[in-house]
């Protein structure tokens, strides 16, 4: 698999995807991660991704034509791919969940445009995305943060990534969990806090009645 990242902040990524299991999947030739810088696809000397909204609003709006040209360049190695999809990180998008990364983890081709300053000019959102995406009810700087979560929720879901494939089965927000139960490991007893007998007892019918009953 492919991500491709869009970004005029290409240095936020440097080391979050070369750490920990983004790092081990790209090593196994799992996944790719492509980050493009939109400054590069700007025409004017300096290199300008932003400009002041029709209307008289104050803030500044990404430009399409360097998001447009920039998308060229991906499509180009990718025309032959069916199985892709290109988002946008956009406070009105739909709300980023499990389902949607398990969907996102089976494409070939994923591309993530981060938005930024005050939004992108919407002919982005109406002819060059599959859809907007959101994380959460706040607001960020820029779509970096969100790019970087999608990355490592869909990733870890390509198979081969995590080693032991039942791993992520039984994980919080799977199909069948809303919540992981209690985990607890050595040693048994710190200061007054104990770990529950149960997980002790070595009964592997008790051990999972109890994990069941704790799961939220």
């Amino acid at each position: 698999m492919t991500i491709n990242i869009l970004t005029i902040f290409p240095e936020f990524f440097e080391k979050s995807l070369n750490t920990s299991i983004l790092k081990r999947a790209q090593e196994k030739n799992l996944v790719k991660f492509n980050v493009v810088n939109i400054r590069d696809f700007a025409t004017d000397k300096h290199r300008t991704t932003d400009d002041r909204p029709f209307g008289g609003e104050p803030g500044m709006v990404m430009k399409i034509e360097p998001i447009y040209r920039a998308l060229q360049l991906i499509n180009q190695s990718t025309n032959k791919l069916i199985n892709q999809s290109t988002i946008l990180t956009s406070a009105k998008g739909k709300l980023f969940d499990q389902p949607k990364a398990i969907d996102y983890a089976k494409l070939d081709n994923l591309t993530i445009i981060c938005g930024h300053y005050e939004g992108v000019d919407e002919r982005i959102a109406e002819n060059l995305v599959d859809e907007e995406i959101r994380i959460g009810d706040y607001v960020l700087s820029g779509g970096e943060a969100a790019a970087l979560v999608v990355s490592d929720a869909v990733t870890r879901l390509i198979p081969g990534v995590l080693g032991n494939e039942e791993s992520n089965q039984e994980e919080s927000h799977s199909a069948e969990i809303k919540f992981s139960h209690p985990v607890y490991t050595r040693p048994e007893k710190f200061l007054d806090w104990i770990v529950p007998q149960v997980l002790l007892s070595g009964d592997h019918a008790k051990i999972k009645a109890w994990q069941a009953q704790h799961r939220s």
